[in-house]
């Protein structure tokens, strides 16, 4: 026993002191990193602003003397929408995501308490920023986000640094799909019947189909979208507020001449990520904003209604580059 105890000590000893065989596993080295390579992982805080007497609640991250991306959501999420870009631009940038009342987080009073319009929560939005000290922006505007965003503009279009629009309309060519047809009928006539016809987009079946119809890659896309969003949309009285903010879209549509002036008259610098695919707001609303915007710079991606879902790997590398060069 003590002999092959010593043999056994010693094939140890020959093996450590043996040259690597060719392709074996070579043992983990240690080497210190410079300071400079260590990862950046930014800090996401989740917080609530008290707006008119109501709690509005809003993601921020990045610098707090960076320049400001303020990120404006769409139907019928929040800013739950920009959880995976945030972390992608809060090195450099300062990066306030909120929810509107009656979306995600924030307070969601019933809609005979308050009026969900758009002037409405672009003027909450518009008193949120300013409480927070973002006195100049670059706006990530898509589907509501836009008409919201853009009323900002047109409020304060000294603020806007930039914009960056995915899916968000602002021309009546961006407007003809057969999804608006049965909305189009209720702003016309705002009776209950109407109304009623409404109560599908609502459902999950619409919510999930938002998510995954034209998706280049719908493995890619969480679940926990469609059941996160559609348990907000189902909880009392939000179906209200939901249907009235449909209603009221189209009161958006006055103000496309207005929304056209501003980008002519200012040339804010603007990158434009489209998912072509989306039955909502299809491509045919993207190109319009070139004859106001000649410089704008143009992506049409193979993707739906919320392309960073599953192309956030092509389209936050084109928002960074784009960020990088024209916000200063």
């Amino acid at each position: 026993m003590k002999r092959l105890t010593t043999l056994a000590a010693l094939a140890a000893a020959s093996l450590l002191a043996a040259p690597l065989i060719a392709g074996a596993a070579t043992p983990a080295k240690h080497v210190a990193r410079p300071a400079s390579a260590k990862p950046v992982v930014p800090v996401i805080h989740y917080r609530t602003a008290t707006i008119d007497g109501m709690k509005v609640f809003y993601r921020e991250a990045g610098p707090a003397d960076g320049p400001v991306v303020l990120l404006l959501h769409g139907f019928p999420t929040s800013s739950h929408m920009f959880r995976n870009l945030i972390p992608l631009l809060a090195d450099k940038y300062r990066v306030i995501a909120p929810d509107y009342p009656g979306y995600g987080q924030s307070d969601a009073p019933d809609h005979t308490q308050f009026a969900y319009t758009f002037a409405n929560q672009a003027d909450i939005i518009d008193k949120l920023v300013t409480q927070i000290g973002a006195k100049r922006y670059t706006m990530y505007v898509m589907d509501y986000g836009a008409p919201i965003g853009y009323r900002l503009a047109l409020k304060h279009p000294e603020r806007v640094s930039g914009l960056i629009v995915q899916n968000g309309n602002a021309y009546n060519e961006g407007l003809q799909s057969p999804f608006w047809d049965p909305i189009k009928v209720y702003w016309k006539d705002r009776s209950q019947k109407n109304r009623d016809a409404l109560n599908g987009l609502v459902t999950l079946d619409i919510t999930k189909f938002q998510y995954t119809d034209g998706m280049g890659d719908v493995g890619r896309i969480s679940p926990d979208n469609w059941v996160q969003d559609q348990a907000l949309l189902d909880r009392p009285g939000n179906r209200d507020i939901q249907l009235d903010m449909l209603g009221d879209y189209g009161s958006n549509v006055p103000f496309y001449p207005d929304f056209q002036k501003f980008f002519r008259d200012r040339q804010p610098p603007t990158l434009i990520v489209w998912g072509k695919n989306d039955k909502i707001f299809p491509e045919e609303g993207a190109h319009p904003y070139l004859r106001d915007l000649p410089k704008a710079e143009i992506h049409i991606l193979d993707s739906g209604h919320f392309a960073l879902e599953d192309r956030l790997d092509v389209m936050a590398p084109l928002i960074r580059d784009f960020l990088d060069r024209k916000v200063k």
